[in-house]
């Protein structure tokens, strides 16, 4: 096949045109900016446009699919001459829905853990030799690229809840209509297109009305909200809840308990242990037993930025981290806080999406950040800006965190060198965003 895409070098675009191309079906694509790692990945497989911008004289009538990427707008250039020519064009999801309509679809869904749980399905699928497609929205250790298009017979996704394309104004996992689903959590996020909780946690109820009759919803019974969603949901489905295993934590290490045994972990947090449970109950599902799956998820290191460790030494440890939202803000501050107790926490984390710089989104951080013995909060005004929000000030920012031990600055460079100055002796240092905090390298903070 002949396949373009409109806004190729988007993150999951151009896992997809690699996926594509590897595939051995003819891809091309245009995008007005493409920025790293994309543009160097797309190189290496061919696929990065000669010139950058939208050029409507590629498409021909020889193209068998146009593949539209969110980036794109409804007045694009190449998306007006591919309407006008009568192409067939599919946002990102229904090009993914229509590729594993045949298979067994796996969809993880919720506001928090989705990334992560994804994975571990996938780590344990690829430990135990089980041939899948996935779509997952981080790079993982052991798998070259974030989707994968095979003859294989399931198909695992992460389910986005934000919008499909600028003509289709749905969420992405509407449109994968799971046999088996999971929902990990709802807690608000997305203000720009969810205004008001109510409208948020609807977009859930869809999610679970549209799985395959006689599916199967695998959710947390530790979030009453998706209790609440689960109990409304259809009488055909087959509801199985998970919370959190038997455990312990041991000198620096957590063991979930099991049988009688006890199974060692290369991650931790009480979020992460949920997370265990809900793919177990996925992999369950599917048809793995609880040995073969707590024998392959031993293992398990984790996916990029989610408590990934960027130093460690006797004294001292530093983590990466997506956290953003509340919710998650909390849950990983916890788990460092738990699994090094002994240590001083130092918390870092930087408001960089849309939610987090509104003004009306701040209050909703309340109490998110106590478990920290030192916490600072970083916003960058020119951010804001940017993105055509009502300025903030360091004083609301306050005020949304509502605990004393908050300090908010504006400018990185003052940042950086508040937290050189901490004697790094007995501290665990976490460090969160969704962005990179104006650029700057996080190994620098522990350099003397």
């Amino acid at each position: 096949m002949n396949i373009h895409f409109i806004a190729i070098g988007g993150a999951a675009m151009h896992n997809l045109a690699i996926a594509l191309h590897k595939k051995g079906h003819h891809v091309t694509g245009s995008d007005d900016e493409i920025f790293e790692p994309s543009k160097s990945r797309l190189a290496h497989y061919g696929l990065l446009p000669e010139t950058e911008g939208w050029h409507p004289e590629k498409l021909s009538q020889n193209i068998d699919a146009v593949i539209l990427g969110m980036h794109a707008k409804e007045d694009n250039p190449e998306l007006q001459q591919a309407k006008k020519m009568g192409l067939k064009i599919y946002s990102y999801p229904e090009y993914l829905y229509e590729v594993s309509k045949h298979k067994t679809r796996i969809v993880i869904g919720g506001s928090h853990g989705k990334t992560t749980i994804t994975a571990m399905i996938l780590h344990v699928f690829k430990q135990l030799g089980i041939e899948t497609d996935y779509m997952v929205g981080a790079k993982l250790k052991d798998f070259d690229v974030m989707v994968k298009i095979s003859d294989a017979p399931v198909m695992v996704f992460e389910g986005d809840e934000y919008l499909t394309s600028a003509l289709d104004p749905r969420p992405k996992f509407h449109l994968y209509r799971p046999d088996i689903a999971l929902l990990s959590g709802i807690a608000w996020d997305h203000i720009n297109v969810f205004p008001t909780f109510e409208k948020y946690v609807e977009q859930f109820k869809i999610f679970v009305d549209l799985i395959e009759p006689n599916g199967k919803l695998i959710y947390c019974q530790e979030d009453k909200e998706v209790c609440k969603v689960a109990e409304k949901s259809r009488s055909d489905i087959q509801k199985i809840p998970y919370g959190i295993p038997d455990h312990r934590i041991k000198d620096g290490n957590t063991l979930i308990l099991y049988n009688q045994q006890e199974i060692p972990l290369s991650v931790f947090g009480i979020h992460n242990l949920m997370n265990i449970e809900g793919a177990k109950n996925v992999c369950n599902a599917y048809g793995i037993d609880d040995n073969r799956f707590y024998q392959a998820i031993s293992s398990f290191q984790g996916a990029a930025n989610r408590l990934e460790t960027v130093f460690k030494d006797e004294q001292t440890i530093m983590f990466k981290d997506f956290a953003h939202s509340p919710s998650k803000l909390k849950a990983t501050i916890q788990a460092v806080k738990e699994q090094f107790p002994e240590r001083k926490l130092i918390a870092c984390m930087e408001l960089h999406t849309y939610s987090s710089l509104s003004q009306a989104f701040l209050s909703q951080y309340k109490d998110s950040m106590k478990m920290a013995d030192v916490a600072f909060v970083f916003f960058n005004p020119h951010a804001i800006a940017l993105k055509r929000l009502q300025e903030i000030t360091k004083e609301q920012v306050l005020q949304g965190f509502g605990t004393n031990n908050v300090t908010v600055f504006t400018d990185s460079d003052q940042l950086w060198q508040t937290l050189k100055e901490i004697n790094p002796k007995d501290k665990s240092f976490l460090m969160m965003s969704s962005g990179n905090f104006d650029g700057k390298i996080l190994s620098d903070i522990l350099s003397r």
